[in-house]
Formats: structure tokens, C-alpha cells, sequence
């Protein structure tokens, strides 16, 4: 019998709409510790772990920040984030595809950079709790992305091969990740990355959002 394919999903941009809420949260830390940085430059590291995207824009702007100070801009953030989360919405085919996953007997778990206060207001978009779906928060690994961790975490919680899982996310930080594990990387657009940075980064498909690759399951999933 050939295997079957598991999945691993991003959840900030992938499966719910909360890109733009996340960087508007980073801004109002950053502006909280007169640290001047245009919104771009944030969405750009949107996908990253908090602290190792604190790291890079400490060398993008040649500020240092200390740990204390990114602590308290982590603790801004998640704040701030939690005050926009009657914006973030579930996004097209989000839903119907994890349904449609369970319903063929595909394995799925989902990976986020974020903590897991943040996961619990994504998923409440999703209408799904917590305790009842396999998630690895950043708080379970010791790297967030593009390290793999998550990734391997999530492999590892379904208690299936790594090089079985597809990768979906809508950021290079996604598929970096997800090439350094040994998964196959798939993109969505629903995050703000062109396809071009996507395939650049490894994605071996790349989709306009969770609906879009639901429509073409048949093209990159192996069913039992």
C-alpha cells in the first residue's frame, strides 16, 4: 500500500486572515518603544517566531534590543493582538478543507509561530477549540521558523514521516522550514508573498488560498 499525505498548516495567513492584525500589533510595540519601522519591513517577517523576528530587525536596523525589551514587546503585541481579534476571519475554504481532510482519513496538524493565547484566537475563527485538534504552538519547540522545528514537532505528534507531510503556509519562512525538514512546501497566497518568492523559497505549489487547494486536492495529495 503507498503511503498516504499528511498535512501541516501554518495558521496566520493560511488558514485565517490575520496577517494584517498581526503586523498592526508589531507596530503599536515597536511605536511602544520608539522604535521606528515601517509596516512593510514587519510584514515582510510576519511567519517568524516573535523572538527570532526581533533578531533580524534588530540587524535590519542596527538597534539593539535587549531581552527585557523583547519581552515587553512581545507582551505589547500579544495585548494588541488580542484587541483586534474581533477582526480576524476564517479564510475562503479554510474550514472546508480541514473537514474534507478529516473526512478522507488524511491526517492534519496545524504549526504556528505564534503562542498558544494567539492559536486559541485563530482558532476560535476556525470554530475550533484548542484541546481538540493537533497544534504545535511555538511554546512546544525550541526554534521557530524557518528552523524546522514546528514542522518536525507536527510530523512527530501524528506519528508520521516527515517526508510524507505537505507544508501549507503563505510565507518564505514557511517553506525555508519546511525544505530543511525534508517536507514538500506548499504556498498560498492569502498572506501577501508573490508566487515567485514562494517558489523561490521551495514551494512546490503554490494556491490562492485554502479554497483554491481544496479545488486541487487531486493534484498533490495521496489519498488511503
Amino acid at each position: 500500500m503507498r503511503p498516504t499525505t499528511s498535512f501541516i498548516f501554518d495558521l496566520d495567513g493560511t488558514l485565517t486572515d490575520s496577517v494584517y492584525q498581526n503586523v498592526a500589533a508589531w507596530k503599536e510595540a515597536l511605536d511602544s518603544e520608539n522604535i521606528p519601522l515601517a509596516m512593510w519591513r514587519i510584514h515582510r517577517k510576519i511567519g517568524m517566531s516573535g523572538g527570532l523576528m526581533l533578531k533580524s530587525l534588530s540587524r535590519e536596523t542596527g538597534l539593539n534590543i535587549t531581552e527585557e525589551q523583547a519581552d515587553r514587546l512581545s507582551e505589547i503585541h500579544d495585548q494588541a493582538y488580542a484587541r483586534l481579534q474581533h477582526q480576524i476571519i476564517a479564510l475562503p475554504g479554510a474550514l472546508k478543507l480541514l473537514n474534507t481532510l478529516t473526512d478522507e482519513k488524511l491526517k492534519w496538524c496545524i504549526a504556528t509561530s505564534g503562542g498558544v493565547e494567539t492559536a486559541k484566537i485563530n482558532l476560535q475563527a476556525l470554530e475550533l477549540e484548542f484541546d481538540e485538534v493537533e497544534i504545535i504552538t511555538r511554546d512546544d519547540v525550541n526554534h521557530g521558523k524557518p528552523d524546522p522545528d514546528l514542522f518536525l514537532a507536527s510530523a512527530n505528534r501524528m506519528g508520521v514521516p516527515i517526508e510524507q507531510c505537505l507544508v501549507v503556509g503563505d510565507a518564505i519562512w514557511d517553506m525555508l522550514a519546511a525544505r530543511r525538514a525534508k517536507a514538500t512546501g506548499i504556498g498560498v497566497l492569502s498572506g501577501g508573498y508573490d508566487i515567485g518568492e514562494l517558489e523561490r523559497a521551495g514551494a512546490l505549489r503554490v494556491y490562492e488560498d485554502a479554497l483554491d487547494l481544496l479545488d486541487h486536492l487531486d493534484e498533490i495529495a495521496s489519498r488511503p
